[in-house]
């Protein structure tokens, strides 16, 4: 394990625009409300060689009426356990309140190495009003304007020193899984069931996860990174600006994502929404397993029910039916390991690579057999096949004399071949006729 660098202090101090910029990412989502970030939230950050993780928390709180609160507390405190050093995010324009003496006790209960960060030092003449965190006992405030960059390399000059000597493993090669769907589908449930902590916070209220979640799986001799995302809704539905970026960041995961399981709730079925994020998922060409969830509450699971909820999923994501579903409960945990297995199948078939004499003994006598129909009394003649190394999916060239005429129906054809005699369940393939 790396050194675990803790971002904590009240809400609106500043915590993840300091993360953003230590991390060099804008993967935590900053807003001027109190109460923005809610989970764990894991990064890098890089300085002078040494390589740390560094985790941002919520606003820690006392006495609201946020029904986050005790949640968001307890997230806090968890972040504080693990982390080797703790950065006390205070604020220098609103100097030492109550909430600040209750977390500074907390922190020198804790043990821990402790540095006080004075933040939104946005001018110098700030800078003097910091001498008044010494009050906190918790050693030498450190001035700092995140949004700026200013004090931030003496920061991490001071923060290096306090890390214990340990080579950090690059984790950016590891497979990716992003866990998405609508809000409320069990997205942070089943990743909290896989990792067998409550990481992420579950409630009942639509839109609790807010950014994407990094995660990583490390049992059973699997290793991976689970992202987990916000719910994805309706830009028409989308009010809030804080809930507008969420959608963004969910959306951008797909993107980084190798393979997306999609969340589909067993109670409610396939929606136009659903549909909406398998479109992201398949113009980013992305693996894909669909999860319905939530299926200990589905009165009759006969197979022949089974069979038709199936169909009816496939039906409603045509033409694209080649992958695979699971019927999963992260309630009960019902068949979830299976999600992992399947997800790790199908980043495998995305990286399957057929060699090319095999392609030809398939393909050319079906082709020979079912050839291209002719147009304008023309001929096509395809005289070779092979497969494009190093590419995200699964891509194919077929080599023919008159490539033009060869049409989207005979293509699917040949795609539909090529998964019956091959495995690429899950992964959606190219073909591209070319010149010979």
């Amino acid at each position: 394990m790396s050194n675990l660098v803790a971002i904590v202090g009240r809400p609106n101090v500043g915590k993840s625009t300091i993360f953003n910029r230590l991390t060099q990412t804008r993967h935590a989502i900053i807003s001027e409300e109190a109460g923005t970030t809610r989970d764990r939230q894991y990064g890098y950050c890089e300085w002078n060689g040494r390589e740390f993780s560094v985790v941002d928390t919520g606003g820690w709180v006392v006495n609201s009426e946020d029904v986050f609160e005790e949640e968001i507390n307890r997230q806090v405190s968890v972040a504080i356990e693990e982390a080797d050093v703790i950065l006390f995010v205070v604020d220098v324009v609103s100097g030492i309140t109550d909430l600040d003496q209750f977390v500074a006790k907390i922190l020198r209960k804790s043990g821990k190495k402790v540095v006080v960060v004075a933040n939104k030092v946005d001018n110098y003449s700030l800078q003097y009003q910091a001498a008044e965190f010494y009050g906190l006992g918790l050693g030498d405030p450190y001035i700092l304007s995140a949004v700026s960059g200013l004090g931030s390399g003496d920061l991490l000059d001071h923060i290096v020193p306090m890390l214990k000597p340990e080579n950090v493993e690059r984790l950016d090669d590891l497979p990716r899984f992003a866990v998405v769907g609508r809000p409320n589908a069990g997205k942070s449930s089943i990743i909290n069931a896989f990792i067998g902590e409550d990481r992420h916070i579950v409630t009942d209220v639509a839109g609790t996860t807010r950014d994407s979640i990094y995660v990583r799986y490390n049992k059973f001799g699997h290793d991976f990174y689970f992202i987990d995302t916000a719910g994805i809704r309706k830009k028409s539905k989308v009010s809030e600006d804080v809930e507008y970026y969420s959608v963004m960041r969910a959306i951008r995961a797909i993107e980084n994502a190798d393979v997306c399981v999609l969340m589909v709730d067993a109670t409610r079925g396939i929606e136009s929404q659903d549909l909406n994020i398998f479109s992201i998922i398949q113009k980013n060409r992305k693996g894909l397993v669909v999860c319905v969830n939530k299926w200990d509450l589905v009165p009759s699971k006969t197979a022949k029910d089974i069979k038709a909820f199936e169909n009816a999923i496939r039906e409603r994501l045509a033409p694209f039916t080649d992958f695979p579903i699971v019927f999963a409960s992260a309630l009960t945990k019902q068949r979830i390991y299976k999600v992992i297995e399947v997800a790790l199948s199908v980043y495998e078939n995305k990286k399957r690579r057929i060699p090319t004499s095999q392609l030809n003994d398939f393909m050319l006598p079906l082709i020979e057999n079912f050839p291209p129909p002719a147009i304008k009394g023309k001929y096509v003649k395809i005289k070779f096949v092979s497969q494009v190394p190093e590419t995200q999916v699964p891509t194919f060239i077929l080599y023919a004399n008159l490539p033009q005429y060869i049409k989207a129906p005979y293509l699917r054809f040949l795609e539909n071949k090529l998964r019956e005699n091959w495995e690429f369940s899950g992964t959606p393939m190219l073909i591209f006729p070319r010149q010979k």
